[in-house]
């Protein structure tokens, strides 16, 4: 069974075929899906895309690229959500998606810094992990992660750095820190040599699977929506980077995810 970490399917791009989508996740053998929201206008279509498709499972938190428009009482209200949530039949498996963003210029990066900030303090009081976005801002993150929850660790909180894209010391630091990184559709691309280097030489035990769809489509879909189903390709080249068998790879992934979400474990696969 692989896990798909990080995927957006209450995004409008699957309104028209969300349930064929899924199903076609699940017939590629991806078992469990975690879907993260953006801001506080979507926690309820995460929260009822997950109640109505087997393995799909929410996490909440908001974008940095969405704090220009969430205001201060956002935090709050995010807080009084995820309250509710974890007493809930679905409860969140993570806080995210969240992080910070300094490739674009359109959103403050003090704004950024601040939604960030709060949000690591309301997982390590809830003892949740975090969902990262981290563009262009590796360090950055690196160091709020380090003054929220200590230089030596983010130990019971944790989480997953999505979409990979730092050195290898940068790696290396969220991996002490108690992260998985997340690897997808970019490894497929021939040029993206960096990311292709590191999923295939840093230890099997601190990779996870991702899909992000529909965004990052991979190398074998280019052009088009990307779909979760997409995993199982994506699985397949990772496996042959690293020079072990698919199911090896699938085994390893799996059991990485549910160490660092550990919610997961909870729930059956689909």
């Amino acid at each position: 069974m692989l896990i798909d970490t990080h995927c957006h399917l209450d995004a409008a791009e699957f309104d028209a075929d969300r349930a064929r989508v899924a199903q076609d996740a699940r017939l590629a053998g991806v078992g469990q899906i975690v879907v993260p929201a953006v801001e506080l206008a979507n926690l309820a279509a995460v929260r009822d895309c997950c109640l109505r498709h087997p393995g799909c499972l929410p996490a909440y938190g908001i974008h940095p690229l969405y704090v220009g428009r969430a205001g201060d009482d956002d935090l709050a209200a995010l807080r009084d959500w995820l309250l509710r949530e974890m007493a809930g039949p679905l409860p969140p498996v993570a806080i995210g998606e969240i992080g910070l963003d300094h490739f674009t210029g359109d959103v403050d990066p003090q704004r950024q810094a601040h939604f960030f900030g709060e949000q690591l303090k309301l997982a390590r009081e809830l003892g949740l992990p975090v969902l990262l976005h981290v563009r262009r801002a590796q360090d950055a993150v690196l160091g709020q992660l380090r003054r929220v929850f200590g230089k030596d660790g983010a130990a019971g909180h944790g989480g997953i750095a999505h979409a990979f894209n730092g050195s290898r010391q940068q790696a290396e630091a969220f991996i002490a820190l108690g992260f998985r990184l997340g690897f997808g559709g970019a490894l497929t691309w021939p040029r993206a040599r960096r990311i292709r280097a590191l999923a295939a030489s840093l230890p099997l035990e601190a990779l996870v699977l991702e899909t992000d769809a529909p965004d990052m489509p991979p190398s074998f879909a280019a052009g088009v929506r990307n779909v979760p189903a997409a995993l199982a390709r994506i699985a397949d080249e990772l496996a042959a980077l690293r020079g072990i068998t698919p199911q090896a790879l699938r085994a390893a992934t799996r059991a990485n995810a549910r160490a660092v979400l550990p919610r997961l474990a909870a729930f059956p696969a689909a």
